[in-house]
C-alpha cells in the first residue's frame, strides 16, 4: 500500500459509519486485518466435493495461483519507525510495552533480509508444496493416467522471483507425491504477457489509469483523508511511544521521517507482514495496534486494491479488463483438449496478487461482483470485497475438466472451494458445480476459432 497523507476529510459521514460498522471478521486479528498479505487457507474439505456426474472422468486440470506468503518487498517501513523508536528510546519517550517494539522489528527485519525481500518465506513454501499435493490427492485418477501416458505438465511464471520458485516448489511436490510425474513436468517457462499484464504491453492503458486519473486520485484521497485515519494513527502510536512523543509526531516535528499516519502505516505494515514470516520467529506484533485500528489500516489498503485492481467504478472495466489476456488461456488450454489439439495433463501457471484481484473481478468471482459509484464509495459496510479472502497469498483459482463421451464438464475452484460460474452460466443441474463447457462459452461470450 503507498504512503498515505493525513488531511481534512470530505467524507465525516462515511467516517462515522465505518467507524461504527466494521465487520465483525475485520476487526480482528486474523483473518480479517492483514488484506491481500493474510496467509493461505484452504476454503473447502475436498471430502465434502459433489460428486463428479455419473460416467465422467477427469481428463485435464488447470490453475492460476498467486505465489505464497513472502518477506516484505524492501526494509523502508522497519527504517521510519526505527527512526522515530530510537529518538524516543534516547530521550525516555516510549512506553512499557513500545520498549520491546524495537527489538521486535529488529527481529523481525534481520528474518526478512535472511529470507530476502520479496522472498518466499518458510510459510510461503509450505503453502505452495501443500496445494500442489492437496490438487494431486484430489484428482488421483487424473495423475495415474497422465503417468500411464506420458502426458506433459506444463509449469509457466511470470518471471519474477517469488513466482517462479512457487512454480519450481509446486512441480517438485507433485512429483515428490508422485514420482512417475517427474519427466513429464516441462521446464518452467515465463510469460509476461500473460501472468505479469499488469506490467506488460496489454497494461498500457491500466497503467495510465493508476498514473493520472483525477477520479480515481480523488477518491482514494477523500477516504485515505477521513478523520478515523488519524484517531488509527494516534491508537497505534500511542502503543509504543508517550502521549507526549505521539503530539510531537503529529505535530509534525519529526517531517523529514514521516507524518503519524506515515508511522502508523509502517506499523501496520509490519504486523501484517509478520504472519508470513511465522517460520522463521514469533513477533508478536498485535500488541501494538488494537484491533478496531488494524481494521481500519485494513480497510484502506483494502479501498486502494479495490479501486486500482478490483471491480472499480461501475461505468468502467478499466482495472480489469486486461485480465482476459489469462481467462481467454483458459478456455483456450481446455477447448483444445476437448477438440484433440492438446495432449497436455495439466496447466499449471503462477503469477500475483496484481493478476489474481483483476481476474476475479473478470470472471465476478464471490467478493467481486459489486462495484462502485463516485457518489457511493467502497466500505466494509455496504461491500463484500475483502482483499484477504480475494486475493490471499497463495490464492488460486482451478478449473477441472471432465468427460463423458464427447461432452466436457468444468469444475471451478476458487481457494480450493467449488465456486459457481457467474455471468449468467447455468450449471448441468440446479445447484450443481459442474457445467457444460459449451454453456460457458455461451455465458462468457466466447467465440470459438
Amino acid at each position: 500500500m503507498k504512503r498515505i497523507a493525513a488531511a481534512p476529510a470530505l467524507f465525516l459521514a462515511l467516517s462515522a459509519l465505518l467507524a461504527s460498522a466494521l465487520p465483525a471478521g475485520a476487526t480482528q486479528g486474523p483473518p480479517g486485518s492483514y488484506g491481500t498479505k493474510t496467509p493461505y487457507a484452504p476454503q473447502q474439505d475436498a471430502r465434502s466435493y459433489q460428486r463428479v456426474p455419473k460416467g465422467f472422468v477427469p481428463v485435464f486440470t488447470e490453475n492460476v495461483s498467486r505465489h505464497g506468503s513472502r518477506a516484505a518487498t524492501d526494509g523502508e517501513d522497519a527504517e521510519l519507525i526505527l527512526q522515530l523508536w530510537d529518538k524516543a528510546a534516547d530521550e525516555g519517550e516510549l512506553t512499557l510495552s513500545g520498549r520491546e517494539f524495537g527489538p521486535r522489528v529488529r527481529s523481525l527485519t534481520a528474518a526478512m533480509e535472511k529470507v530476502g525481500y520479496g522472498s518466499l518465506s518458510g510459510r510461503g513454501q509450505r503453502e505452495i508444496q501443500d496445494a500442489a499435493v492437496r490438487m494431486e490427492r484430489r484428482l488421483p485418477g487424473l495423475f495415474a493416467r497422465i503417468a500411464r501416458d506420458g502426458e506433459p505438465v506444463d509449469v509457466v511464471s511470470s518471471g519474477q522471483g517469488r513466482a517462479v520458485d512457487s512454480g519450481r516448489l509446486f512441480a517438485a511436490a507433485l512429483t515428490r507425491a508422485d514420482p512417475a510425474l517427474g519427466p513429464l513436468i516441462g521446464p518452467a517457462r515465463a510469460d509476461a504477457d500473460l501472468l505479469y499484464f499488469h506490467k506488460s504491453a496489454g497494461g498500457a492503458a491500466y497503467r495510465d489509469y493508476i498514473a493520472n486519473d483525477r477520479r480515481l486520485a480523488a477518491t482514494l484521497k477523500d477516504i485515505s483523508e477521513q478523520p478515523a485515519t488519524r484517531r488509527a494513527a494516534r491508537g497505534i502510536l500511542g502503543k509504543i511511544f508517550t502521549p507526549a512523543f505521539v503530539r510531537r509526531i503529529s505535530a509534525g516535528e519529526f517531517a523529514s521521517i514521516g507524518s503519524e499516519v506515515d508511522a502508523a502505516q509502517a506499523v501496520y505494515n509490519l504486523y501484517s507482514i509478520a504472519p508470513a514470516m511465522s517460520d522463521e520467529g514469533e513477533w508478536h506484533l498485535e500488541r501494538y495496534l488494537a484491533p478496531r485500528d488494524a481494521a481500519w489500516f485494513a480497510y484502506l489498503g483494502d479501498a486502494e486494491d479495490f479501486y486500482e485492481k478490483g471491480p472499480g467504478f461501475e461505468d468502467s472495466d478499466i482495472t480489469y479488463r486486461m485480465a482476459d489476456v489469462l481467462l481467454d488461456d483458459f478456455f483456450k488450454k481446455a477447448e483444445a483438449r476437448r477438440a484433440g489439439t492438446s495432449d497436455l495433463g495439466a496447466e499449471l501457471r503462477f503469477t500475483h496478487a496484481e493478476e489474481i484481484i483483476p481476474l476475479a473481478a473478470l470472471m465476478r468471482l464471490p467478493g467481486s461482483t459489486e462495484p462502485v459509484t463516485q457518489s457511493r464509495p467502497y466500505t466494509y459496510a455496504d461491500n463484500s470485497w475483502r482483499g484477504g479472502s480475494v486475493a490471499p497469498m497463495a490464492a488460486n483459482i482451478q478449473w477441472d475438466v471432465f468427460r463423458r463421451g464427447n461432452t466436457y464438464l468444468v469444475r471451478m475452484l476458487y481457494n480450493e472451494k467449488e465456486t459457481a460460474f457467474g455471468r449468467g452460466c447455468t450449471p448441468v443441474r440446479k445447484g450443481s458445480s459442474f457445467y457444460d463447457l459449451d454453456e460457458l462459452e455461451r455465458c462468457f461470450g466466447r467465440v470459438v476459432s
